[in-house]
């Protein structure tokens, strides 16, 4: 998989669960301080991480702060694969 289709299916992934397509636009912004996400989005998006690239990153493996914005999710997923 590359890096570009990567990105598009992590934006897919997260603009479902966070039901707002500003993730596109705003990859660098907290989704958590935003309100797009929350504990329970978290765990949804780390099952949906699992299941669409088989990476698996458990909750206690990463501070919150590795994965709060778009692009962070995407290097957390880029360097498992």
């Amino acid at each position: 998989m590359d890096e570009q289709e990567l990105e598009e299916q992590v934006l897919d992934m997260l603009e479902s669960i966070c039901d707002d397509e500003a993730v596109r636009e705003e990859r660098d912004i907290d989704l958590f301080d935003a309100g797009l996400l929350d504990s329970m989005a978290a765990i949804e998006v780390l099952v949906e991480i699992e299941e669409r690239f088989g990476v698996d990153i458990a909750p206690t493996a990463v501070e919150r702060e590795e994965m709060n914005t778009v692009n962070r999710i995407i290097h957390q997923i880029a360097i498992r694969l």
